[in-house]
């Protein structure tokens, strides 16, 4: 294990457990300065005792960086992988095991913290056979949203990269933002070309009840519309969930044949329980998806599976224990109709 793969792994439990603000972003330095400095100067600096002296490194990442170096697995590390590991349920394991890919994911190209590349290596590594890649739209600025240019040069990106990890997939997607009136955030040609767009409310989460359900119908109608995103908009314990007529948005869903996300982000975790029921009984489909922003992040699955097993979803009702073909034909088919 070289100093770049230990510093790699410590920032990936990180994000799997939660872990955020500074010490978080410490590690994040330190395996910028790693990256970013010949081997032989680590080796000649930890010889030497002033692996300190380079900006960004402090004693317990100096520390990690020797042991790696001497062939070692990093102590701080090996506490690490024991102290996140996410614990499942038998019931949450049978929907862990059965699901093929997660079709929600960002990169850097928008707000995420790890490239395309090594997302799709630990999608990769935790069993997948596909990830759908759904940076944000240009609407929402402060996640650095794509606009037609980017999201363009993005798709040419991915043309490539498939090339090299087949027969994985990065299957081609974004998580269009539901304007206020309903319209989404891309023009309809791009829409028709991503294999998976998940639409989600990211503005004015406090709209009066009739409007939201209006704005989240429409969205739940449009034929390019395969994934209502975190539907509630809520954050646990920071910001309520939104207000609307879930018969209706839910009815939609099952109409047009979107499917309902269950979001696995620990502070979503959305929809809540009664609404998740709702859905089912409505016959709406199930995409349980870890929305995630950093490679440790594609390892929140568990979470979304604990709520469904909870409300007993019917497996084959989630769309993302299909095989990619499958998949691809139901979004298909959705759009052509």
């Amino acid at each position: 294990m070289t100093p770049v793969e230990a510093l790699q792994r410590i920032v990936h439990c990180l994000d799997r457990a939660h872990v955020t603000g500074f010490k978080t972003k410490a590690w994040v330095r330190a395996l910028d300065v790693v990256m970013t400095t010949a081997p032989a100067e680590l080796e000649e600096r930890a010889r030497a005792g002033t692996l300190t002296e380079l900006p960004g490194i402090g004693d317990s990442t100096a520390r990690v960086i020797r042991e790696a170096i001497d062939g070692e697995v990093p102590a701080y590390l090996t506490k690490l992988e024991a102290e996140t590991v996410i614990e499942m349920s038998p019931e949450a394991a049978a929907y862990r095991t059965a699901l093929r890919g997660d079709c929600h994911t960002h990169s850097t190209w928008s707000d995420g913290g790890a490239r395309i590349e090594d997302m799709a290596a630990t999608a990769i590594a935790l069993g997948h056979e596909y990830m759908v890649l759904t940076d944000h739209s240009a609407r929402l600025t402060i996640a650095h949203g794509l606009d037609r240019e980017r999201l363009l040069a993005q798709l040419d990106d991915l043309a490539v990269l498939n090339e090299r990890l087949a027969p994985f997939r990065i299957l081609t997607g974004m998580e269009v933002d539901i304007l206020e009136d309903g319209q989404l955030d891309l023009e309809e040609e791009l829409l028709a070309r991503l294999d998976v767009v998940v639409a989600s409310v990211h503005s004015k989460l406090r709209m009066e009840r009739p409007l939201m359900t209006q704005r989240m119908v429409l969205a739940a109608a449009s034929p390019h519309v395969d994934i209502l995103g975190h539907c509630t908009g809520r954050l646990i314990g920071k910001r309520p969930q939104s207000v609307f007529d879930a018969d209706y948005v839910f009815a939609a869903c099952a109409r047009f044949g979107t499917a309902v996300e269950i979001n696995s982000r620990p502070e979503r975790l959305d929809p809540p329980k009664e609404l998740l029921d709702l859905a089912l009984s409505y016959g709406c489909f199930i995409s349980i998806d870890s929305d995630a922003h950093a490679t440790g992040q594609l390892e929140w699955q568990p979470h979304g599976c604990e709520k469904a097993a909870q409300s007993a979803v019917p497996v084959e009702r989630v769309i993302n224990t299909w095989p990619v073909e499958d998949l691809l034909a139901w979004t298909e088919t959705s759009e052509a109709a």
